[in-house]
């Protein structure tokens, strides 16, 4: 199915190059990301998500004979490091920037990007305000993620369906997790709850049991943790700790190897939100997940969303560029584009027919989302149904 698709590209960049002038030698895209420290389990899938998709691309000649280049600064995780590399894409001349994996980097240097008028399309951080700080109309922050105001409500959903109706929130008082607690208590709200107990903690925090003891003395029976490191594996310990047998769930960061791999048998049966697992379900995914296997050595994607999620960002990206006449790419000029593809790409999350407007820059919606189930160390659907709809990429819901 891949080799289809590259030729598919290949005739679309031949019969748009047509009518291209005279391009310079390459197309430079920005990437920032957390590719070392505490994030780089899934900092290094999202990198390793782009560099597979523009070598795919470049093998067909890139962006009309452009071959695409890529800028790779390394944030840490870190929200200084973070803006001191969005400030540097300034000078590197990029086209765009696929960026950022933690809600708290992002925050601190969206402004740069939006002020120098440069496209960021996030492909893994999901605080909703990374989206909805500027309005959408002026925005030039696209996301290729699930934003927490459509996974909070996912979650809550179910576990509402499953009679579970004490939530215990546990969110960290980082950016991530403070935004996420603002979106799960608007979704219990919207079911007419409210949060039998509400637990925060700090990023790096070795001892939650203090907290989980509060929690089932408040009778709750569901923990919904929001935090996105090893501090899941400390929620697991604790609710062992104390022997409480409380299912825990969350969005997609109880996907990640601090959870799974720390808290080890303790994370078996813990449900989170998904928009791609891991399992060839369809001739797209089988091809992928082949692809990155054979490129990067493993058998095993640490962070399987970050690096779908990045793939299909750049090739959205480029099929805006294909959009562009006369080789304008000014800032406005690829905003516009976003905002106006007009060919549907079959991606590996979803078949993105129209994924941004001018009045949305969010390319997930509810509709791709699923419910993943941590089972024998390893993330799969939690519903067969799931998996029979996995079967069919799914679009995005007419607004």
């Amino acid at each position: 199915m891949m080799k289809r698709f590259v030729v598919a590209l290949a005739v679309t960049l031949t019969c748009a190059s047509a009518s291209a002038e005279s391009p310079a030698d390459t197309v430079r895209i920005g990437v920032i990301g957390p590719f070392t420290g505490g994030s780089a389990d899934f900092g290094i899938p999202m990198l390793n998500g782009v560099k597979l998709a523009v070598d795919e691309i470049n093998s067909v000649g890139g962006y009309l004979g452009r071959k695409l280049e890529l800028v790779i600064k390394d944030d840490r995780a870190d929200p200084a490091a973070g803006r001191a590399a969005a400030e540097a894409m300034r000078s590197e001349h990029v086209v765009a920037a696929i960026a950022f994996c933690n809600t708290g980097v992002a925050m601190k240097s969206i402004d740069v990007f939006q002020t120098a008028k440069i496209p960021l399309i996030v492909p893994c951080a999901t605080g909703t305000p990374i989206t909805t700080t500027y309005p959408a109309k002026d925005s030039y922050i696209f996301r290729t993620s699930a934003r927490d105001e459509i996974q909070a409500p996912f979650v809550v959903k179910d576990i509402v369906r499953r009679g579970w109706k004490r939530v215990a929130v546990l969110a960290d008082r980082s950016g991530y997790g403070e935004a996420g607690l603002k979106d799960v208590k608007g979704a219990l709200e919207k079911q007419g709850l409210t949060p039998a107990y509400v637990g925060r903690f700090d990023v790096g925090v070795k001892d939650l049991t203090a907290e989980m003891k509060e929690a089932r003395a408040a009778a709750a029976n569901v923990v919904f943790t929001y935090t996105v490191g090893p501090e899941n594996a400390v929620v697991a310990r604790a609710r062992e700790q104390i022997k409480w047998k409380v299912p825990i769930v969350g969005p997609w960061t109880l996907s990640f190897p601090f959870f799974i791999d720390g808290a080890g048998s303790l994370a078996e049966g813990a449900l989170m939100v998904q928009t791609f697992i891991a399992e060839p379900s369809n001739e797209r995914r089988t091809s992928f997940l082949s692809s990155y296997s054979k490129t990067y050595k493993t058998p095993r994607i640490p962070v399987p969303m970050a690096a779908a999620q990045a793939y299909d960002s750049i090739y959205i990206l480029t099929y805006a560029l294909l959009g562009i006449r006369g080789g304008d790419f000014s800032g406005p000029a690829v905003k516009e584009a976003l905002e106006n593809i007009r060919r549907t790409y079959y991606g590996v999350v979803a078949t993105y027919e129209k994924p941004f407007s001018a009045a949305d820059k969010d390319a997930i919606d509810e509709s791709m989302l699923v419910l993943g189930e941590v089972k024998k160390g390893q993330v799969t659907f939690a519903y067969p149904e799931s998996a029979r709809k996995n079967l069919l990429v799914q679009r995005k819901k007419a607004s």
